[in-house]
């Protein structure tokens, strides 16, 4: 089917233009997006495969300034966004950021580390590349580990629990609220948007201690919780290297590598980029012979 030139300079056109000056509530094109918007306001039907071949013959490349992540799966991405970094570079006078989340399932079972098996060369053969050993087998249920941060100073609070529910999130909360100052006059939570942190008893939860206000991060935005980096320290500190039999051991675990933590933290900034080890220079092996 061949379509009208001013048809197609109609397509083009509204995919060169921004969603929201035309009146979406999206701030970005998709396929679907875009043929029922053609369908809808501008009577045009046509299939997505045939916009895409519209695309290519003139030029353009659909998606080439798209993220997956943003305003195209939030359009509140952006005040979300500014209102979670305003707290961790300018908070609030007397109060404290605190960001909350959820680590696991973590199984009880064993951990690869930097124990080496078989490293040594043998008179029979040459070293071969060294590697851990295969343990198979499940030895007791997961659980999750629960967590807050304060990125001012890095303080952390864990708790273990064997199932990720509502119960043992208010419970957490609790736990939380403890262990926070009671001086601090306003408590700021960053947090995902789990269905269980929006239920009804975290809105009962808040009502009880009004001092805190929950801030959601956007849609696909894990990176602006601050405790996300933090679990990988966790995982070297309790699990690298090790082999548990029970879950009591896994608790064990995760409450010793906290303790060691907190006396040995330090604070977690917004913005501030990991700093690289410098580019060695070549060494004397790369320099020429003399003649």
């Amino acid at each position: 089917m061949t379509y009208q030139p001013e048809v197609v300079s109609e397509i083009i056109q509204t995919a060169l233009s921004k969603p929201r000056d035309l009146g979406e509530d999206y701030a970005t094109w998709t396929l679907d997006r875009l043929v029922d918007y053609l369908h809808r306001v501008k009577g045009i039907r046509m299939k997505r495969s045939r916009i895409s071949e519209l695309f290519i013959a003139e030029g353009l490349s659909w998606r080439h300034e798209e993220s997956w992540f943003g305003e195209r799966v939030d359009p509140d991405f952006a005040r979300k966004r500014g209102a979670i970094t305003s707290l961790y570079t300018a908070p609030p006078e007397r109060s404290v950021t605190v960001c909350l989340d959820e680590m696991g399932p973590q199984g009880v079972k064993s951990y690869p580390g930097k124990q080496l098996v078989y490293p040594a060369a043998a008179e029979t053969k040459p070293a071969g590349r060294a590697k851990q050993a295969i343990d198979y087998g499940r030895r007791g249920k997961a659980g999750y580990v629960f967590g807050a941060m304060t990125p001012t100073d890095g303080e952390v609070f864990t708790a273990t629990y064997t199932r990720r529910k509502l119960v043992n999130w208010i419970d957490f909360l609790q736990h939380v609220e403890e262990w926070i100052p009671k001086d601090v006059e306003r408590v700021y939570a960053v947090l995902d948007n789990l269905t269980m942190h929006r239920a009804m008893d975290v809105l009962f939860f808040n009502l009880a201690y009004p001092r805190w206000e929950f801030v959601f991060q956007p849609t696909a935005a894990a990176y602006l919780n601050l405790i996300e980096p933090w679990w990988k320290t966790l995982k070297s500190l309790a699990f690298k290297g090790r082999r548990f039999e029970s879950w009591e051991q896994v608790e064990e675990a995760v409450q010793k590598a906290t303790a060691y933590w907190n006396a040995h933290k330090h604070p977690y900034m917004w913005g501030r980029h990991r700093r690289h080890r410098p580019r060695r220079k070549p060494g004397i092996a790369r320099l020429s012979l003399a003649a």
